[in-house]
């Protein structure tokens, strides 16, 4: 089964994670697998890729990439594992390039900047990390016990969604959090932005747009 998604630049490249362990590289044009970008011994349950910092070190392709390959340059893939790890590879060059071990199962991951990333686990931590030195969290971010199952950037902050039915902004110094949905025991599976508007998918089979202006 595939458990998640993500486009590269414009599309003609797709990529997708799978409970067999491994995240490939598509070819949406001629609907072909490009490649194996990386091949866990755990389920991959979430992915995100990314521009990365100048400073990090991607490593290089083995061989050529495909000329069907287009926009993986400079990007890094974050792989959310079931095995408690969080991964980083470089796209292009299908090398490692950080492996950072959490408290449960990572859910769902995505990128801040080129410079920091969050990752949510199973038991409700979210992790804050530098890509350029993940020894250490930059902060943990713990609101209850429940699963972490969607990050998505917004502002100068994140939106996060759990399994108890919690769904929140959080500004990243902390100083202020909305909760747009309280703890209700239907899990909100996935958060999407357009433009001034914020939609949650949910177990209740309820997708609820919320309107940012109203906020």
């Amino acid at each position: 089964g595939i458990l998640d998604t993500a486009i590269v630049d414009r599309g003609r490249n797709v990529l997708s994670c799978s409970r067999d362990g491994t995240a490939r590289l598509w070819d949406c044009g001629k609907s072909a697998c490009l490649g194996v970008i990386a091949d866990c011994d755990s389920p991959v349950n979430g992915i995100a890729v990314g521009t990365a910092d100048n400073s990090l070190n991607l490593g290089m392709p083995e061989k050529a990439p495909s000329e069907r390959e287009v926009g993986t340059e400079g990007k890094i893939l974050l792989l959310a594992r079931e095995d408690k790890k969080l991964q980083g590879v470089g796209l292009q060059s299908r090398q490692p390039v950080f492996l950072f071990v959490g408290s449960d199962a990572f859910n769902c991951c995505t990128f801040l900047s080129s410079t920091y990333i969050l990752a949510g686990t199973q038991d409700g931590n979210i992790y804050q990390l530098d890509v350029r030195n993940t020894n250490v969290p930059i902060q943990v971010i713990h609101r209850s016990g429940a699963p972490v199952l969607s990050l998505l950037p917004y502002r100068d902050g994140f939106i996060a969604s759990q399994g108890d039915g919690t769904c929140f902004i959080i500004q990243q110094d902390l100083d202020y959090v909305l909760d747009l949905t309280e703890a209700d025991c239907d899990p909100v599976y996935k958060v999407a932005s357009w433009e001034k508007q914020i939609y949650t998918c949910c177990r209740d089979g309820i997708v609820r747009r919320y309107q940012l202006s109203d906020l």
